[in-house]
């Protein structure tokens, strides 16, 4: 456990002496697995960011492949929803207690999706803001340059696909859902309540998941999600319904924040990417609490979100 002191020191040495910067909204957990699957998983996110050139997590899974000055609304494949995981963070989500009934997905979570994508409008004055407060990212954020976020794919299919992404590799994942969609070309909630738990498990998925993604059809057929408020509900409100669905955790929560709504200070703490990203970047990559990178990330706000991008950036091989 790092000391108050350790903190200190170590954060007056990485940081610059710039006021915190304006108070922005309060902002799944994921643990390293010892098992075989866990391994596969890394292995194949590591193969799949060395053929692409980026890792964008390692890098939706949830990070997504860089996108190099490309124009404003360009289509761009996302590596992994958020290769917002680094390598080993990615493949590293593991299910809670069945009790939870919540499992946070692994790297594969968004993999593969095809996303519509723009410039956020506050990327820009976020970086210049950044660069004034932050020695670190003075640094960062010139040598990575430009990026695009915001994904225009459904919802609900951005859910589902992280349901069907979890604890598996992103091949894997990738051809899963391409089952699904042979069996269900109509990618739509209601089609996936009359497709049903015996048509979805014949795809390849698991009883748990099939019961997940069903459990995800039925709150969007029933009213109880608030899909057409998000844009306008606060990050803490959208975090709460949707980790009342089965299968949904923080993390997941915080990624669809991050890469489907776009959100400006959204700070993951439960992402062992940015943990990381941060204790190389500010601690020498002495291992860092909570409470410490939570104290580093007090200096990003209201750009949180921006910060954790270039966070993962970091780790991306030279």
């Amino acid at each position: 456990m790092a000391t108050a002191t350790k903190t200190q020191t170590k954060r007056s040495a990485s940081l610059t002496g710039a006021a915190a910067g304006e108070a922005g909204t309060v902002m799944k957990r994921a643990a390293r697995s010892g098992d075989a699957k866990a391994k596969d998983a890394g292995k194949s996110a590591d193969a799949k960011r060395a053929a692409n050139g980026a890792s964008h997590a390692g890098a939706k899974e949830l990070a997504k492949e860089p996108v190099k000055a490309a124009p404003r609304s360009a289509r761009a494949k996302a590596n992994g929803a958020a290769h917002a995981l680094e390598g080993a963070a990615i493949d590293a989500a593991l299910e809670k207690p069945a009790a939870l009934e919540t499992v946070e997905p692994a790297a594969a979570a968004l993999g593969d999706l095809e996303f519509e994508v723009q410039r956020p409008d506050y990327w820009d004055k976020a970086c210049a803001d950044l660069v004034k407060r932050d020695r670190i990212l003075k640094k960062l954020i010139p040598k990575f340059g430009p990026v695009h976020l915001l994904s225009r794919d459904d919802p609900f299919v951005t859910l589902a696909r992280s349901v069907v992404g979890q604890q598996i590799s992103t091949a894997a994942a990738q051809a899963l859902w391409q089952r699904v969609e042979a069996a269900c070309p109509k990618l739509v909630p209601q089609q996936f309540l009359k497709l049903g738990h015996e048509k979805l498990a014949a795809c390849g998925l698991s009883k748990r998941k099939t019961e997940y993604i069903l459990d995800l059809a039925q709150h969007f057929v029933s009213g109880a999600l608030h899909v057409g408020k998000w844009t306008s509900m606060d990050d803490e409100d959208v975090i709460a319904e949707l980790t009342a669905i089965r299968g949904i955790g923080r993390w997941t929560a915080e990624m669809f924040l991050i890469f489907n709504l776009a959100r400006p200070n959204v700070l993951p703490l439960d992402d062992l990417g940015l943990i990381r990203a941060i204790s190389v970047n500010y601690f020498s990559g002495e291992p860092v609490t909570r409470s410490e990178a939570r104290e580093v990330a007090a200096n990003w706000e209201p750009w949180r979100t921006v910060a954790t991008w270039y966070m993962w950036r970091s780790l991306e091989p030279s």
